[in-house]
């Protein structure tokens, strides 16, 4: 068998069972070798030991303790903001040379949304996947702007509210501030802005998102290409990633946005999009969990595959 790196995934909620479950079903360079929570009742510890993966309820400081640990070359932390700062102290401390994959909104590292900017933190020892609404929106904002430059890029991500767990209620502000920031790092926008949205509605809603983006005038049909073939890199690891109508486009004069400058003008496109969960672990309404575990192992297997080359 083609050597596999060994990870472990500290928080056994719904996002970390639901990694796990893609790492045991789909891991191509990686394999498990820990689950991590801090709650000895959590399904995801239960579901870790049938499945024999070693696992802990002692936080970072019981997988450190744990044998399997000597062989953990990769964690990802599925936790908060305010824990992952202090699991990668403490991990690091132990293992200077150890991979982070960050599912929380804390942005120690490097952002990264495999399909546009994966390939350029392949050496960092921490990378910061974003938020659920980054990954679904910033490929669009990124795909307008390899074609055209950005000025401004707005995303609007509408969640159930079901799929919204403790942690991504703790860090509402991180989201919309790290969204936003990435939009513009990574997006290519000059300015950015990140809006969500939990919708209470039942039956659940799928995940929905919007993405409005300002740029110089440019091709209408080299922009919607542009978003096609970027929807359908996404799509490669994300199956439920789609469109939900044609890319519309709007010319437009004399627009003010606070922070960019007055008398704007130039093109507006519109982007709308429904992210449709593979119902692994999770609801298929809670895309917006599917599509960062999702990202996530997508970007381990990267990081792995290099690791491996060399």
């Amino acid at each position: 068998m083609t050597r596999r790196l060994k990870a472990a995934i500290i928080g056994s909620g719904n996002i970390g069972t639901d990694l796990m479950i893609k790492v045991l079903r789909h891991g191509r360079h990686i394999e498990m070798g820990a689950m991590v929570g801090i709650d000895p009742a959590s399904d995801g510890l239960a579901r870790a030991g049938r499945m024999g993966v070693a696992a802990t309820h002692e936080g970072a400081e019981g997988l450190m303790r744990l044998p399997a640990f000597a062989d953990i070359d990769i964690v990802f932390d599925a936790t908060s903001a305010g824990a992952h700062v202090r699991n990668d102290a403490l991990l690091r401390a132990a293992k200077p040379g150890i991979r982070m994959i960050d599912l929380t909104p804390a942005a120690i590292g490097p952002y990264c949304v495999p399909v546009v900017n994966g390939d350029q933190h392949l050496d960092a020892l921490n990378v910061n996947m974003v938020t659920c609404g980054g990954q679904a929106t910033i490929p669009m904002v990124a795909a307008v702007s390899r074609v055209a430059k950005v000025h401004y890029g707005e995303i609007v991500a509408s969640i159930a509210s079901k799929s919204a767990g403790p942690g991504t209620r703790a860090n509402i502000d991180e989201f919309t501030e790290t969204t936003s920031r990435a939009i513009e790092i990574v997006g290519g926008a000059a300015k950015g802005k990140a809006i969500i949205v939990m919708n209470p509605a039942e039956p659940p809603l799928i995940m929905r998102d919007t993405v409005f983006v300002l740029s110089d005038a440019a091709s209408e049909g080299a922009i919607a290409d542009s978003v096609a073939t970027m929807v359908a890199q996404v799509q490669a690891y994300v199956p439920g990633y789609r469109l939900k109508q044609s890319v519309q486009f709007d010319r437009v004069s004399n627009l003010k946005i606070p922070g960019v400058g007055d008398s704007l003008g130039g093109l507006k496109t519109s982007i709308f999009l429904e992210v449709e969960g593979a119902a692994h672990y999770l609801p298929a309404y809670a895309g917006n969990l599917d599509i960062m575990t999702s990202a996530a192992l997508r970007t381990a297997e990267q990081i792995a595959g290099c690791l491996l080359a060399a």
